[in-house]
Formats: structure tokens, sequence, C-alpha cells
């Protein structure tokens, strides 16, 4: 009974990103308030990368995934 379901693979998948996005932003944050010691424009590429996997690469899975097309 254990069938293959592309739909809540998918679903799985933009969660899944959506959750690394929120790490990487989180990731982000400790390092621009100074609790891991590394420098200041990588805190904000990793908020910036955060930003993108939480907001626009889900969207765009969904699109790119989009069944009836």
């Amino acid at each position: 009974m254990d069938q293959h379901d592309p739909a809540k693979a998918r679903f799985l998948t933009i969660q899944a990103v959506r959750l690394s996005g929120v790490a990487l932003a989180v990731l982000g944050a400790l390092v621009l308030g100074q609790i891991l010691p590394l420098p200041e424009f990588v805190g904000y590429i990793f908020l910036a990368l955060g930003a993108v996997d939480v907001f626009i690469l889900p969207i765009f899975l969904a699109k790119r995934w989009r069944s009836g097309e």
C-alpha cells in the first residue's frame, strides 16, 4: 500500500524549502546580532537567501508543477 503520490511529494518539498529558508534567515539574524562570529555581509546574504526561499521559490515551484497544463 506504499504508493508514490507526486502531489504529496511536491507539497513536502515546498514545505522543506520554506523551512530551510526560515533556518537560513535565523542564521543570518544570528550573524547580524553578532552571536555568530562571521562577517556582517554574510548575515545579509543569509537573510536575503532565506527570504527568497520562503517567499519566491515556493511560488516558482508551484507554478512549475501545476497540473492541468
